[in-house]
């Protein structure tokens, strides 16, 4: 064997490299090989699993807090300031943040990243509740608890305001919306901050008997006066 290696040197004036040498006697077979391999690839990445928004779990928990005809620095003092004063002592927590808006609170937990999220949930909702004692009341609706589905989480903000009534903004709001939503690239455009227009009627059943009417002719009668 080392006389068979020395011919080689002496014939060629180098040694031979066993791998690359078989692989060039056998070009064929390589070829038809890495054939394979690239229809494999093509293959597997092709049946891969695709999501447009794939699901991320992070620890973060978010508080959510509406309360109309509120500045900014009222919102901070009546709502934002009680419920981080509870939140502090939680345990876990990495970072908490806030930001208080016209009509709107909203506090954002980061926890560590051992600790559960559904536990995270519910010691930050234990924590808001002891807070509804120090809130307004006022407040029309308690604060929202809800971890962050990045999936579904905003990735744009739109602020309306301006010399409007709430009923013209919000009819911009939809026009807006309409918009967007009509967007390949946006899959759900959402209106926060704007209460629905209720209008209460009260009946009185002894003057509707004496004027010979009934409730279906008082729902018929505002149906058509708020028709547009």
């Amino acid at each position: 064997m080392a006389q068979r290696k020395d011919e080689d040197v002496e014939e060629h004036g180098y040694r031979k490299f066993k791998p690359t040498f078989a692989a060039l006697k056998n070009k064929n077979t390589i070829y038809l090989l890495t054939f394979f391999l690239f229809i494999a690839g093509i293959t597997s990445y092709q049946s891969m699993e695709r999501e447009l928004f794939p699901e991320v779990v992070i620890p973060y928990i978010m508080v959510r807090t509406l309360h109309p005809g509120n500045s900014p620095s009222d919102m901070e003092n009546l709502i934002t300031r009680p419920i981080e004063k509870e939140l502090k002592g939680l345990n876990g927590v990495k970072k908490m943040s806030s930001s208080s808006y016209q009509d709107y609170s909203l506090i954002v937990v980061e926890f560590e990243t051992d600790v559960e999220v559904k536990q995270a949930l519910q010691d930050v909702k234990d924590q808001v509740d002891k807070a509804k004692t120090e809130l307004p009341d006022d407040l029309d609706e308690d604060p929202v608890v809800d971890d962050i589905d990045f999936t579904e989480f905003p990735i744009l903000n739109i602020n309306l305001s301006g010399d409007y009534s709430i009923y013209e903004l919000k009819k911009f709001a939809e026009d807006l919306q309409d918009d967007f939503e009509a967007l390949r690239s946006v899959r759900e455009a959402d209106i926060i901050g704007v209460d629905e227009r209720e209008i209460q009627i009260n009946v009185d059943p002894f003057r509707l008997e004496a004027m010979d009417l009934t409730f279906y002719d008082v729902e018929q009668a505002s149906s058509l006066k708020m028709s547009p």
